[in-house]
């Protein structure tokens, strides 16, 4: 696998470390290891990957997100 394969696979971990908190920080990197690790078979590392951006997109969004003044 290329060095693009894996910087794509660990999109959530790099997305989840500009959240707040610890929390999402950690299940990125759960997630983009197990998307690492299940890629060696075609389509193994679809789920782990969705599982992660979903969070990471979820931080992401609250650290972001305007309160009303």
């Amino acid at each position: 696998m290329t060095a693009a394969i894996y910087l794509f696979l660990s999109l959530p971990l790099l997305l989840s470390l500009a959240a707040r908190g610890a929390l999402p920080k950690v299940l990125g990197l759960v997630t983009s290891m197990f998307a690492i690790l299940l890629s060696v078979e075609p389509g193994g590392a679809v789920l782990p990957w969705a599982t992660g951006m979903t969070i990471a997109t979820v931080a992401l969004y609250k650290r972001f997100r305007r309160y009303p003044v």
